[in-house]
């Protein structure tokens, strides 16, 4: 009987070395989770149960628990290389097949499409053209690598002072002129864009007329405004209050007008509700305006909610998609598949996917990739125990055979 209890704690301390030499095994994988072997002792069953003065069976194994603490991150600025910092697992999708993983060493495959090491693709929630959020978090995300069309300019937002002391020119005295700088006080030029994603220079001449009554002239390059073929728009009439704040509702000027070239007519307003009129030198605080030049794909950062943006080289930036996340009731019950990923089973309870950041779910570390939470001190001074675990177990096979040997030479 001795042989064999001694068998099965010599089996588990196998086990527990099985166990411990994984884990050495995969101290540098990414994604990693360690594991511990796990055991419970025996007892021989009799018709009545157990008896009081019975004497155990030995070891068993009872299960090989996963450990899903928090690895430590390794910096590597790649903009798809991922980390989970908290709960949750990245969601992986390979011809129908589901698994999960924490290893978030993804790029970008011939057809767009995100993907891990292994040729996994990554799944979240598509975007609109706005860049909300949309969907159940199952898709596939994809990188729009063909580039970004041209948009021309709809809308500009100037923000600027004008100087509260200059001499007023009465609005019959002197007419306009952009080429005769004795007719306006002060201009300031931006860069608009056509339907082609032509840049055109847009100017904005301010004409003081009254004591807190301003005009305001626009010139586009390429564009006439009117049936006379004038370079400019205007006037559009400011006004300002005591205070040298924008009064009444005169802040938006929209224009529409012709390019010389064959594009698309230039709808387009002006807002000059920051524009103040105070004592002190004029002075553009801001420009800004929606349209672009057409860009081609250059990289993607993600965000730490795990929104994705994807960059051009026009120096624009779109939200194409957003990393999803899944988490489980009990994640130590999945099941692991190997290339540091698992499979979700009944045990383990249904999986939730949702926003990284929010709930339960941790937060995207981009250019990071976690690492094995696997202590190797640790792991060494588990080896030397299971290895004299078995040394003690293999000594009592050999106690129990001299005993044997005992009893069969008595005379």
């Amino acid at each position: 009987m001795s042989f064999n209890v001694a068998l099965t704690g010599i089996n588990a301390a196998s086990k527990d070395l099985e166990a411990t030499s994984n884990n050495l095994a995969n101290s540098g994988t990414t994604g990693f989770k360690r594991s511990r072997a796990e055991f419970n002792d025996l007892f021989a069953m009799g018709p009545m149960g157990i008896p009081q003065l019975a004497i155990g069976q030995g070891a068993r194994l009872a299960n090989v628990g996963q450990m899903f603490t928090q690895g430590s991150f390794d910096f590597t600025e790649r903009s798809l290389d991922l980390g989970i910092e908290g709960g949750g697992f990245f969601r992986l999708e390979d011809d129908g097949a589901v698994t999960y993983s924490r290893a978030g060493q993804f790029e970008v495959d011939r057809e767009g499409y995100i993907v891990n090491n292994t040729g996994k693709r990554l799944t979240g929630y598509r975007t609109d053209e706005a860049g909300n959020r949309i969907g159940d978090g199952r898709d596939q995300l994809r990188l729009p690598t063909e580039g970004i069309p041209a948009r021309s300019t709809s809308g500009v937002e100037v923000g600027a002072n004008l100087n509260a002391d200059v001499e007023a020119m009465g609005r019959n005295q002197v007419p306009f002129n952009p080429e005769d700088t004795e007719t306006f006080h002060e201009s300031t030029t931006t860069t608009v864009y056509d339907s082609q994603g032509s840049a055109r220079d847009a100017t904005f001449y301010f004409v003081k007329r009254g004591p807190n009554d301003w005009d305001v002239y626009t010139e586009i390059e390429g564009m006439d405004w009117d049936d006379e073929n004038s370079p400019y728009f205007g006037p559009h009439q400011l006004e300002f209050d005591e205070a040298g704040n924008l009064a009444g509702e005169n802040g938006v000027a929209a224009y529409e007008g012709e390019f010389a070239a064959a594009v698309e007519d230039l709808d387009i307003e002006v807002d000059f509700r920051e524009v103040t009129q105070f004592a002190r030198p004029f002075s553009v605080t801001r420009v800004s305006q929606d349209g672009y030049a057409a860009g081609e794909f250059e990289n993607v950062d993600v965000e730490k909610d795990g929104r994705i943006f994807a960059r051009y080289s026009n120096g624009q930036a779109q939200v194409v998609g957003q990393v999803g996340l899944t988490s489980f009731p009990s994640e130590e019950r999945l099941l692991s598949v190997g290339e540091t990923s698992w499979q979700e089973t009944f045990e383990a309870g249904d999986p939730l996917i949702g926003v990284p950041g929010q709930g339960t779910f941790g937060r995207i570390e981009n250019g990071a990739l976690e690492q094995s939470n696997v202590d190797v001190a640790h792991e060494l001074v588990n080896m030397i125990t299971a290895q004299r675990n078995f040394s003690a177990n293999a000594r009592m096979v050999t106690t129990q055979d001299q005993i044997t040997q005992e009893i069969i030479n008595i005379r």
